[in-house]
């Protein structure tokens, strides 16, 4: 084992990958021994050396053979934390990138029957490639308030392990909610806690990849078994999938096979799967079984709470710089609709006031912030409330603004008023004279009147929510 010769590559290493995947990815590797062409590592987590081994193989391999050592293959062997009693006598095992006569960029667990020969003519299995998971996206790093906490509760219950209690857990919302970072939260958790776990998280665009490559190279049986053999399958963005035929038709039997061998699978969404158009019902239904959570829009108090959060982050980097009073404010009341454009925004104004030498105040914020709180600002127009509503509730949009009072037509008429004084800065005699020159007091009726029936009638609340939801995207 050549400590200098590791020293050395690593250093090449950090410039020809940058700064944040060497930290994430490179500094973590341990090399334990280099003998036979083989270099041996010990990594964290399964998962760990399953991403090195596909993405930095052909790099490191390179940068041994330039340095002088004959290195043909790379070996990952997860860290054990447990206690020796705890785990048995067994090693840990050990995922080898092989290669023949040049390198090959995956990187598959050794087996008992994995490590014996392919037999003559045939190709030894491919391994799945994950989608990497960001080191930021953690349960410490994730804000929790009423429009998430059980969404944030249920993801913690599925990453203790253990027997499966809702499977699958379906976690659906709009962007920026922070879906993502639960399903990242819950792999780190179970990859950490427990190494062995094989654990699958993948986009459906990526499991739709898969497949399609599965069919063109006449790989499916091999497709197959490796989906099968996961022990917690956890697929993003589900809602890609809606309108494709054969892809949905494997994601089913992969579902059902996995249940029926009571592994984990944990889905998200941008809709509750009975409003993905074109999903078939077969696997909405499958879906629906399980524990589906919906991700709220963050309210107020939510936004302050990750402004706080993500400042205490930033003082990590800018030490010195002071923000007055009132900004944070300013910024959770302004930047309504998206974590991301929220948290972007602050890391903007930190550099900015970093730069420029100056304590981040109302002028600084508004003057660095100018473009983004353009966009937040609300510009939805009454017509396209209307035009939502009469689409949402299958009516014409004359029956909206006319002068039927048929309930079927008043409700949804109420609902467009109320979203109108919600979502625009129209006054209340604007509005009225919008729906068919109706007096304010009408509208003002209208308001109060879907106001209560929120919290009375399950139905309202969830028409007016999805409305408004639809509105903002």
């Amino acid at each position: 084992m050549n400590e200098e010769t590791w020293d050395h590559v690593q250093q090449r290493l950090l410039g020809a990958v940058g700064q944040n995947n060497f930290k994430t990815w490179i500094e973590p590797l341990e090399l334990q021994a280099m003998d036979s062409g083989i270099a041996v590592f010990t990594v964290p987590t399964n998962f760990m050396g399953n991403y090195v081994g596909q993405n930095f193989s052909d790099l490191i391999l390179h940068e041994f053979n330039l340095a002088g050592e004959q290195v043909q293959r790379l070996a990952f062997k997860v860290a054990v934390k447990a206690p020796a009693s705890a785990l048995g006598d067994a090693p840990a095992p050990l995922f080898e990138v092989m290669q023949d006569d040049a390198p090959v960029a995956t990187a598959a667990p050794v087996t008992s029957a994995a490590s014996s020969a392919p037999a003559a003519g045939k190709e030894p299995l491919e391994t799945l490639q994950a989608a990497p998971l960001d080191p930021r996206f953690t349960f410490d790093s994730f804000v929790v308030g009423k429009p998430n906490e059980l969404a944030h509760a249920a993801a913690r219950r599925v990453a203790e392990g253990g027997p499966v209690t809702f499977n699958p857990l379906v976690l659906y919302g709009g962007v920026g909610l922070g879906k993502t970072h639960l399903m990242h939260a819950i792999a780190w958790e179970l990859t950490q806690s427990n190494p062995d776990l094989n654990v699958l998280y993948l986009s459906a665009e990526q499991f739709m990849y898969r497949f399609v490559q599965a069919l063109r190279e006449r790989k499916m049986m091999d497709f197959k078994h490796l989906f099968r053999s996961v022990d917690v399958l956890m697929v993003d963005d589900v809602q890609f999938i809606a309108g494709k035929d054969s892809t949905q038709e494997e994601f089913f039997h992969t579902f059902n096979a996995l249940v029926d061998q009571n592994k984990q699978i944990i889905i998200s969404a941008d809709r509750a799967p009975g409003e993905i158009k074109e999903l078939e019902e077969r696997v909405k239904s499958r879906l629906q079984c399980g524990l589906v959570v919906d991700l709220h829009p963050t309210d107020y108090e939510l936004r302050l709470g990750i402004l706080q959060t993500k400042v205490q982050h930033q003082r990590q980097t800018y030490p010195d710089l002071q923000i007055a009073d009132g900004v944070l404010e300013f910024l959770a009341h302004r930047i309504s609709t998206n974590v991301r454009v929220l948290e972007g925004a602050l890391t903007r104004l930190f550099a900015f006031a970093s730069l420029v030498g100056r304590e981040i105040d109302m002028e600084l914020t508004q003057d660095c912030l100018a473009d983004v709180l353009r966009a937040s600002e609300r510009k939805i127009t009454v017509e396209e409330i209307q035009r939502k509503v009469s689409e949402y509730y299958n009516i014409r949009m004359s029956d909206i603004i006319g002068p039927k009072r048929l309930r079927s037509y008043a409700r949804p008429r109420q609902v467009a008023m109320y979203l109108c004084k919600q979502l625009t800065s129209r006054s209340l005699p604007e509005i009225g004279r919008r729906f068919g020159g109706r007096d304010h007091t009408t509208v003002m009726h209208g308001v109060k009147r879907i106001e209560e029936l929120k919290s009375v009638d399950g139905q309202i609340a969830e028409d007016v929510e999805m409305l408004r939801r639809a509105l903002e995207a």
